[in-house]
């Protein structure tokens, strides 16, 4: 089978949503290395290659929604989609104290070919799907670790990022607040956006509203779990974006 940088799901839908999960899998492609960073195998299993759990509920959520999903098919390590191509993190030699050893050496000419052979091709692919309608609602799947190495542990189940446009953030966060059980982080456990990320560049520079969700990933590790969440997201998710459109409404 020919190697793809990425994953359609539900590709054919027509829909205002799109889903995105830029994290989605710890896959090394077999021009990397050979398909190995160096890493020992509970390592690449960490936050550090992928989003644990994301995938599952991407696809479970996009399933909810009837909308569209595009996943990335190459970890993070390899070169990180939700990082500008500018920008220094883009291909980390370094991360919460781990070394990876296949990138050590990597120089900019290796950092220019992944980024030809795997980010490029991703954010096109979420382009042409966002670009689609006029209308598109992005949303961005994400976990996060419950504690980095050396740090406190953090307390949010559900975290939504976003920057000045907050048109489906503000009621997204009100109707996840009035979910009694739920800590709930407001640009947390990371503060909103970075110039040329994911969400900037499909949502943020075109002008589409947007919001992206970071659920702990200790809650998402098996399948029922992520279909738990995506079941608790979706309707909350449609009801934001009808309130998002009442306001938008009544400011017009």
């Amino acid at each position: 089978m020919t190697y793809q940088p990425f994953h359609l799901h539900g590709g054919a839908r027509r829909s205002r949503w799109v889903v995105t999960c830029d994290h989605a899998t710890n896959t090394v492609p077999p021009s990397v290395g050979g398909g190995d960073l160096g890493l020992a195998a509970p390592d690449m299993e960490r936050h550090i290659a992928y989003d644990v759990g994301a995938a599952g509920v991407t696809r479970a959520l996009a399933d909810l929604l009837d909308a569209p999903a595009v996943l990335s098919n190459f970890s993070r390590l390899v070169i990180d989609p939700n990082r500008g191509p500018d920008d220094p993190t883009v291909l980390m030699k370094l991360y919460d104290g781990t070394v990876i050893p296949a990138n050590r050496a990597a120089d900019t000419a290796e950092k220019q070919r992944r980024i030809a052979a795997f980010h490029t091709p991703y954010h096109d692919a979420v382009e042409e799907i966002a670009g689609r309608y006029d209308d598109t609602v992005l949303v961005a799947v994400h976990s996060f670790t419950p504690r980095l190495s050396g740090r406190h542990p953090r307390p949010w189940h559900v975290g939504i990022l976003h920057e000045a446009d907050r048109r489906l953030s503000d009621p997204l966060l009100d109707l996840l607040r009035a979910e009694p059980d739920l800590c709930i982080g407001d640009n947390e456990p990371y503060a909103g956006h970075l110039p040329g990320d994911s969400v900037d560049r499909h949502a943020l520079q075109p002008g589409r509203p947007n919001a992206l969700i970071e659920l702990r990933n200790d809650l998402i590790v098996t399948p029922e779990q992520q279909a738990h969440w995506a079941q608790r997201l979706a309707p909350i998710l449609t009801q934001a974006l009808h309130l998002m459109d009442q306001q938008d409404t009544r400011t017009a």
